[in-house]
């Protein structure tokens, strides 16, 4: 029988090293809408960049740019571009995922705003595109999951909501100076 006194004065032993947990049917999931949201955007920022997919290229998302009231429209059509395909490649690979869901919100805030007035049904609605900015603004607040690069990268391993909540706000910030140059 062992008495409290028995019981504290043995040494306690080593701990043993955990092995790595298997994926979990979360982490999966983030990998799903991850994969799903990401490549989507990649795909609709290639139409923007190079037609692709049927896009208009810079110039013919220029155009559309220049029509809704941005100045520089082709300055702006790089950098939709950039921001869905680079912004998507990353949320896909989970690499840097705060900052590439911010630049995907931050994007559909501006596609938001261009649309708003038709509705909220497609096809002139606005839901497809507050559907994105809010995936992308919730896999900022949960992290990628432990199958993604960020898992690789020690300052990111373990994901902390404040890296979201800071990350979301930038990309509001940007997409609103980005509003106000519009006219």
């Amino acid at each position: 029988m062992t008495t409290p006194a028995t019981t504290l004065s043995r040494p306690a032993a080593a701990p043993e090293k955990a092995p790595a947990a298997p994926a979990r049917a979360y982490d999966i999931g983030l990998l799903v809408l991850r994969l799903a949201l990401g490549l989507i955007m990649a795909a609709h920022g290639t139409q923007k960049l190079f037609g692709w997919f049927g896009g208009g290229g810079i110039d013919g998302t220029g155009q559309f740019f220049a029509a809704t009231g941005y100045p520089s429209p082709r300055a702006f059509a790089v950098v939709a571009g950039l921001s869905e395909t680079l912004g998507g490649l990353s949320l896909a690979l989970g690499l840097l995922t705060p900052l590439a869901a911010a630049a995907v919100a931050g994007t559909l805030v501006n596609a938001i705003s261009v649309k708003w007035g038709g509705g909220f049904f497609a096809p002139e609605g606005v839901e497809y595109e507050i559907l994105i900015a809010l995936t992308a603004v919730t896999l900022a607040l949960t992290g990628p999951g432990r199958i993604a690069v960020d898992r690789l990268l020690p300052w990111l391993r373990s994901h902390r909501v404040a890296y979201g909540v800071a990350a979301i706000v930038l990309g509001a910030v940007v997409a609103g100076v980005t509003l106000l140059l519009r006219h």
